[in-house]
């Protein structure tokens, strides 16, 4: 994933900040009364315990969804560091079986895209969370994409990057390429190993191989193609230039089909 450069960084703040005029406004609040601790805990939703960590304390609500056997720390520990706390309250999930969201263990059912969705929907709701934005990230941003579809009245804004609505051929020759974890990078294979062991890691990725790439057997490898036109937020879609995973072709079609997105390729 590539990093966020100036343009990529002033419209992801654009997109997520409260107005200029609504910051001249607002009368100064010293930083102490502010949270800037992060708490980690887990609650019931749909009948699995769902590990979440928050921060913050600003009233723009913020979801970070992450990627493929991601969780909120692995993918997101800068941004729960980082990010604005008086602007912000932030919250990073780990979709059931990833992270410490175990049990279950991960599976990978023909709907798992819209289960998830509905998981991280139902959790923020259960945090007492009217409206809130969603950044997401890989499998992260597909589960977002699909949120805000299905439920536009509880999204706020939307930042997607490394998401994809559809499988093609050429996505299943380069999912099959990185089934072998052995074959990963220690830089990217050591978080994962350290947080689910070799044995959990290994067969959970070759499990989502196969889990994401049964999407080509549906019309035009559809995984959310349909609901695109559904979504009505402001949309940020970001994307990396040098992705190995993601072609691309896929955010041009976000864009495309999301109506009024922007789209910045770093």
């Amino acid at each position: 994933m590539a990093r966020a450069g100036g343009r990529g960084l002033l419209l992801l703040r654009r997109l997520l900040s409260h107005s200029a005029q609504w910051a001249a406004v607002r009368p100064p609040t010293p930083a102490a009364f502010y949270s800037t601790s992060i708490t980690s805990a887990k609650v019931e939703v749909n009948g699995v315990q769902l590990h979440y960590q928050q921060t913050g304390d600003g009233s723009h609500v913020v979801l970070l969804l992450p990627g493929m056997l991601g969780s909120g720390q692995t993918d997101f520990g800068p941004q729960l560091k980082f990010m604005n706390k008086q602007l912000f309250t932030v919250i990073a999930w780990d979709p059931r079986g990833y992270g410490k969201s175990i049990p279950p263990v991960r599976d990978f059912p023909p709907d798992f895209f819209e289960r998830d969705a509905k998981d991280a929907v139902d959790l923020m709701q259960v945090l007492k969370c009217k409206k809130f934005s969603l950044l997401g990230w890989s499998d992260g941003g597909i589960t977002a994409l699909i949120a805000a579809a299905k439920y536009p009245n509880l999204i706020h804004k939307m930042v997607v990057w490394g998401a994809n609505s559809s499988v093609t051929e050429k996505d299943v020759n380069l999912y099959n390429a990185i089934r072998d974890v052995s074959k990963w990078s220690e830089r990217a294979r050591k978080p994962m190993e350290e947080m689910y062991g070799h044995e959990y890691f290994s067969k959970t990725c070759a499990a989502w191989v196969d889990g994401i790439s049964q999407f080509i057997h549906k019309p035009d490898g559809g995984i959310c193609q349909s609901l695109l036109p559904h979504i009505n937020c402001p949309t940020l879609i970001i994307h990396g230039e040098k992705d190995p995973l993601v072609p691309r072709f896929h955010p041009e079609y976000l864009h495309k089909h999301i109506k009024g997105s922007q789209a910045v390729i770093l």
